[in-house]
């Protein structure tokens, strides 16, 4: 062989060996990020725990997003799309609604839920310590904290006597959270009036109608919806003067009166390093569904003292958090 095709041959093996090399490497796995809601800070907070598990987006893991903006009803399709991206996990967020979208779709692709009621009674899992099949994920309680609320709400207001719940007649917990409230209300002595709202148009009328109601306090329900909306459900309950009681400590943070519920980026961090897990080969049958074991109580003192509110020390001590 002359020298000129020995050399000829040898830089074309080193050119073809790199490209050989890289098609046998592992190609970066994605996670389907499903939400019911609209992009927010629990995102930064499942990048987190997502990065515990040894995974950063954009340099070992890519994340396809889908948003639903409240509409549940676009999730099935936003769930198909990512099935047939061939994700390697689904990230089923926002409520029940979203975790049924991606078990419908699929039964093989891995799926991590977070769910605001029982996902056993909802048939997400077969039982919270052995989940089976291809789902796992965190119930956080949204239906049964509403109880809570209304007591912590009637404690800072003692002479309430009619209270309102803002619901979205729309989420698919809203029956239930319904129901939670009329026993919590029967059990303290007050009346309940239900506003329902499933549109951004028509929650400055909901808030027009409590003076109608003459209610005395108000809870808005946790909901996705409530949630891309809080800046203005805060405001509008300082307009109104009416003292309100939320879920999230988000809504305590903005300028509204007491919150009170798990700890939200907690519960997204978590869901971040379930997905890791999966993607280093853990299935989900083996990973059982968490519940939180510890729940914030906020106050914001401005906010009560804008209200003409004196909160009882006995409150204030068992808060975790005062906003002066």
């Amino acid at each position: 062989m002359r020298r000129r095709e020995c050399i000829t041959l040898l830089g074309g093996a080193t050119i073809a060996w790199p490209l050989g090399a890289r098609a046998q490497q592992r190609a970066m796995p994605v996670i389907g990020y499903l939400g019911s809601g609209s992009a927010g800070p629990s995102v930064a907070a499942f990048r987190q725990g997502l990065s515990e598990a040894g995974y950063v987006e954009g340099q070992n893991v890519a994340i396809e997003y889908r948003w639903a903006e409240s509409r549940v009803d676009r999730l099935p399709a936003m769930a198909a799309d990512l099935v047939g991206r061939k994700v390697d996990v689904i990230v089923a967020t926002g409520g029940t609604p979203s975790g049924l979208a991606a078990k419908t779709a699929t039964s093989t692709i891995p799926i991590v839920f977070d769910s605001g009621d029982d996902p056993v009674a909802t048939g997400l899992v077969a039982s919270l310590a052995r989940p089976g099949g291809n789902v796992t994920g965190f119930s956080i309680l949204v239906v049964d904290l509403t109880a809570k609320r209304l007591e912590l709400l009637c404690e800072m207001v003692p002479l309430a006597r009619i209270i309102a719940v803002l619901v979205n007649p729309q989420y698919s917990h809203t029956e239930d959270v319904i129901r939670v409230a009329q026993e919590a209300a029967r059990a303290k002595g007050v009346e309940l009036r239900i506003l329902k709202v499933g549109t951004d148009s028509e929650i400055a009328a909901a808030f027009a109608s409590l003076v109608q109601l003459k209610a005395d306090a108000l809870i808005v329900a946790g909901d996705p919806f409530f949630n891309a909306q809080r800046e203005q459900l805060v405001a509008l309950a300082a307009s109104h003067a009416v003292p309100a009681a939320y879920q999230w400590r988000a809504y305590a943070a903005s300028g509204g009166l007491i919150s009170y519920g798990p700890s939200l980026p907690s519960i997204y961090r978590q869901i971040g390093i379930y997905a890791g897990k999966i993607l280093n080969g853990a299935k989900p049958a083996d990973l059982p569904v968490q519940q939180p074991t510890t729940f914030e109580l906020v106050i914001n003192l401005r906010t009560a003292r804008a209200l003409g509110l004196t909160v009882p020390q006995s409150l204030l001590a068992r808060a975790d958090e005062v906003i002066e």
